[in-house]
């Protein structure tokens, strides 16, 4: 006898969680709390009108048996709603990422369904309510964007489906795809458009600048006939000669130079702009920079430095050199500390002999900053080209071209105005020492290094 209790228990426990799991998805919807809110409306008016009573028994009857009857609907069927999400297998900091919610309808008749996404926390979105209608057999899509402004690993958590029939009186929960952790790496959305773009030739639709070649600073390709157009400094006489008609020498840019993008992971490139570190608008730039000295054959390479020189990928053309990048820039951080170039100077003389073009994306926000450091800039541009790359604070703007309305406004726009001639002078500076610097807002980085790397090359600088 006690055998058979003990075989009945397990089913009985089995049961017992099915309909505490039943009950644990069964909801309310907002009609039923309307047609509660009717019904008691009724009751009280019964006080004083009998038929009103009457008529409030009749309602809450109905009420109970509609409520019964879509609970029936929504729970008869085991699956009644599907949901998956696609989403990439990482996700690009600072771009709109795309990410879809499919919802399939297993139900004899027409789904209202509201879709909750539990996003990572760094979103700080609490209200992630997608609301969809899908027909018996088919199947729904939510379509939303994402934007990371922080690398690292971010936790999808649930898609929550709240579904409900056409009356809208009970609403069932599902719960699909429980946990995923997603990786955001730096921006490879906007490198390959650039790559795109570069490959199409139509980099100035970017904005970036054609620029003209000065003299031939360029390797000698082949021979072909000459088409109307052609330089006719190019025309190749003995060729002509041989072939009795115009031949004219095609030249391609020179390959395999050294180009180092140098990230400055000090404690000023933690400054936030757009919600993104100055640190992460510079990785960002770096990685499309070097995706592009490689596409045009050159040698791309990575130096990180602050303190101490950080994390180092030699300037190579190898395959996955691009991956390489996204591996190292992924996890690199500021660490808070005083930048040190002395540092810097010493490493390039040690391990970087070849004369190379060396973009410093660093930040200076005051003339003597910068003067601390211009001995050993002056020193690195003895062996190579040096290419600063700081930044415009974009936030002095709304200051300058305002009219101050006390004496303090009147102090604070003065040193606002102090503060924006000191970063134009600093490029005057580095100028006159034979510094190639860049000043830019943080939204145009990258145009501005890519426009400065192609002009170089054309110059023959490097």
């Amino acid at each position: 006898m006690s055998d058979g209790a003990g075989e009945r228990d397990p089913g009985r426990a089995r049961s017992i969680t099915r309909i505490v799991a039943w009950l644990g998805s069964l909801y309310a919807g907002r009609r039923l709390f309307v047609a509660l809110g009717l019904v008691v409306m009724l009751f009280v008016a019964g006080h004083f009108v009998p038929a009103f009573a009457t008529l409030a028994r009749v309602a809450l009857l109905a009420v109970v048996v509609l409520f019964a009857l879509d609970v029936i609907a929504l729970f008869r069927v085991r699956a009644g709603v599907r949901s998956r999400r696609e989403m990439p297998d990482r996700l690009s900091n600072g771009d709109e990422n795309v990410i879809r919610i499919f919802v399939e309808n297993g139900y004899p008749f027409p789904l209202h369904a509201e879709v909750i996404e539990e996003l990572p926390f760094q979103f700080q979105i609490r209200d992630a309510r997608y609301v969809v209608r899908v027909s018996p057999g088919e199947e729904g899509r939510i379509r939303y964007t994402v934007r990371p402004v922080r690398r690292g690993v971010y936790g999808f958590g649930a898609v929550v489906v709240m579904a409900a029939s056409p009356l809208r009186l009970a609403v069932r929960r599902y719960r699909f795809d429980e946990g995923r952790e997603v990786p955001v790496y730096p921006s490879f959305l906007q490198m390959r458009k650039y790559e795109l773009l570069a490959v199409s030739n139509r980099l100035e639709e970017a904005g970036v600048k054609k620029v003209r070649r000065l003299g031939h600073t360029m390797e000698f390709d082949h021979i072909r006939e000459y088409v109307v157009g052609d330089d006719v400094r190019t025309v190749n006489w003995r060729a002509t000669a041989r072939r009795g008609g115009l031949m004219v020498n095609r030249y391609r840019e020179e390959r395999a130079q050294p180009v180092y993008c140098i990230l400055d992971t000090g404690r000023l490139m933690k400054m936030p702009f757009e919600e993104m570190t100055l640190l992460d608008h510079s990785i960002n730039a770096a990685l499309v920079l070097a995706n592009i000295a490689l596409l045009k054959e050159d040698r791309a390479g990575l130096i990180t430095f602050s303190h101490a020189i950080g994390p180092v990928l030699p300037a190579r053309r190898k395959g996955g050199q691009i991956y390489r990048f996204q591996e190292v820039l992924h996890a690199l951080e500021t660490d808070f500390l005083e930048t040190d170039y002395v540092v810097l100077l010493t490493y390039l003389r040690r391990y970087v002999r070849r004369r190379s073009l060396l973009l410093i994306f660093t930040n200076f926000e005051t003339l003597s900053g910068m003067r601390r450091q211009l001995p050993y800039l002056r020193a690195i541009a003895r062996n190579h080209v040096v290419v600063p790359v700081f930044f415009e604070n974009t936030e002095l703007r709304r200051l300058l071209t305002s009219k101050p309305a006390d004496v303090e406004g009147v102090y604070v726009k003065t040193i606002a105005e102090k503060l924006a001639y000191e970063k134009r002078e600093i490029v005057r500076e580095l100028n006159r020492h034979g510094i190639h610097a860049i000043l830019t807002p943080p939204e145009s980085l990258t145009v501005a290094t890519l426009n400065r790397y192609l002009a170089l090359k054309a110059q023959g600088v490097v």
